[in-house]
């Protein structure tokens, strides 16, 4: 006698739970704060047991390691946004509108100011925005060799992604000062990421033809 099989939870049924928890920990996050977060909070939020945000995420650091990620897909979901290459003349205005569109995730996802610029201690969630930073590294790397010729970079120093750290670092002393990135220090930021970029790219690069 054939046992009946037990059905697997479709796969599509866990990723829509998995996304409803983040969205209530991305709600959450303005209120509460890293240190005031909790499973159970997330769960009520959510309206689900906290058994099954425990299913998912053993911790709150697992939890919020993974809106980071979360957080950095939003990113690159800017990034590749359609370009206007008539409306790039150096590779600074390249720098300048990526940049802000980077500034525009942050104005409008409090989440990413908490996670990415503000000081939490969590090291799991450092280490996952490093991680995702190498990943922008390379795909602003696509993006400037798409639009201009570039010159040989070096292999051993992921030079967009320093230049993504040292801007979110004028960007997090706003939020420290201000709690929010003031319209200066974003320009600081802005010059500060083109500054570093500057090191390695000569003030003209020739542009490639219309993509």
């Amino acid at each position: 006698m054939s046992r009946a099989l037990v059905p697997r939870r479709p796969r599509a049924s866990s990723q829509a739970r998995i996304a409803a928890i983040l969205a209530a920990a991305r709600a959450l996050l303005p209120e509460q704060g890293v240190a005031g977060l909790s499973i159970y909070s997330v769960a009520e939020r959510a309206q689900i047991p906290p058994s099954s945000v425990y299913h998912f995420f053993a911790s709150v650091p697992a939890l919020l390691e993974a809106l980071t990620g979360d957080i950095h897909h939003a990113f690159r979901q800017a990034l590749l946004a359609p370009i206007d290459s008539s409306t790039l003349h150096t590779w600074h205005d390249l720098a300048r509108l990526l940049e802000q569109r980077m500034l525009a995730v942050y104005h409008h996802d409090a989440a990413a100011r908490q996670l990415i610029l503000a000081q939490h201690g969590l090291n799991e969630v450092s280490q996952a925005d490093r991680k995702h930073d190498l990943e922008l590294d390379k795909l602003l790397h696509q993006l400037f060799e798409q639009h201009f010729q570039l010159p040989a970079l070096p292999d051993d120093v992921e030079v967009f992604a320093l230049a993504l750290a040292l801007s979110d670092r004028v960007y997090a002393r706003s939020i420290q000062q201000h709690e929010v990135i003031t319209p200066r220090m974003a320009e600081e930021g802005m010059r500060v990421f083109e500054a570093y970029l500057g090191m390695y790219l000569p003030v003209y690069l020739q542009k490639n033809a219309a993509v």
